[in-house]
């Protein structure tokens, strides 16, 4: 079912197809220059899906698995930033190295545009925190860009048959145990970081041009608590 709210000449459609347990939720979009190039806009903020699941049409998969898949499922948090449940990753005590936890879908045919999510860092000794993933072919190949408290760095990367490459890095503290916003804005091979509002990143990359889909990402023993997933796919270039 789609919804179309107009507000100041723009019409945003938002679709709840990758996101069928979410509710719909009324945006407000300024009249900027960036406004006309949106095509979609989607939001999961995980109150419709059923406590102990995950969202219909994703999956949770492992890269570089080192046992068995790890936990994710919708919990009650009083702490919430929108309503009372998160997505969580659950029971990481096996998980270590360059293991990366994925919670995806494919469903989400991103090439161009913004991913954002909220999230809160818990427990973890090797790791902490996490972020998301974008223009993701399969569990081995796409983009991350992650917050890690523990190391007290805001990255991205490319995972390109299992291999992880840094491509940039920036140095910044946050008070522990509070809610993050990560933002990444993808136009064409440029890329822009966001934390908090603030861009603390950007530059270029040509290691996955084509569509892919969208999820969130943890490391090693990295338990970490999601909201507010939303997604911002761009109109296509006219050639």
């Amino acid at each position: 079912m789609n919804t179309k709210f107009l507000t100041k000449s723009v019409v945003i459609v938002i679709l709840l197809i990758a996101f069928s347990a979410c509710e719909a939720q009324s945006i407000k979009k300024e009249n900027t220059p960036q406004a006309n190039k949106v095509e979609q806009i989607m939001i999961l903020n995980f109150e419709n899906v059923p406590i102990g699941k995950i969202p219909a049409k994703w999956k949770i998969e492992n890269t570089n698995p080192c046992g068995p898949l790890q936990t994710w499922k919708v919990i009650k948090n009083t702490s919430a930033p929108s309503g009372k449940r998160v997505l969580a990753l659950m029971n990481t005590k096996k998980s270590k190295g360059d293991s990366f936890n994925l919670c995806w879908t494919k469903d989400v045919s991103f090439t161009d545009g913004e991913v954002e999510v909220e999230l809160k860092a818990g427990t973890g000794e090797e790791d902490q925190g996490g972020g998301v993933i974008w223009r993701a072919l399969d569990k081995n190949n796409y983009y991350v860009a992650r917050f890690n408290p523990l190391e007290d760095n805001f990255r991205i990367y490319y995972v390109k048959d299992s291999k992880r490459k840094k491509i940039k890095s920036a140095n910044i503290k946050l008070p522990a145990g509070e809610w993050v916003k990560l933002k990444i804005v993808q136009r064409g091979n440029t890329f822009e970081c966001y934390l908090n509002g603030k861009k603390f990143i950007e530059g270029t990359d040509d290691t996955f041009t084509k569509s892919g889909g969208v999820g969130l990402w943890t490391k090693a023993d990295a338990a970490t608590s999601f909201d507010n997933f939303t997604v911002i796919l761009y109109k296509k270039a006219k050639k």
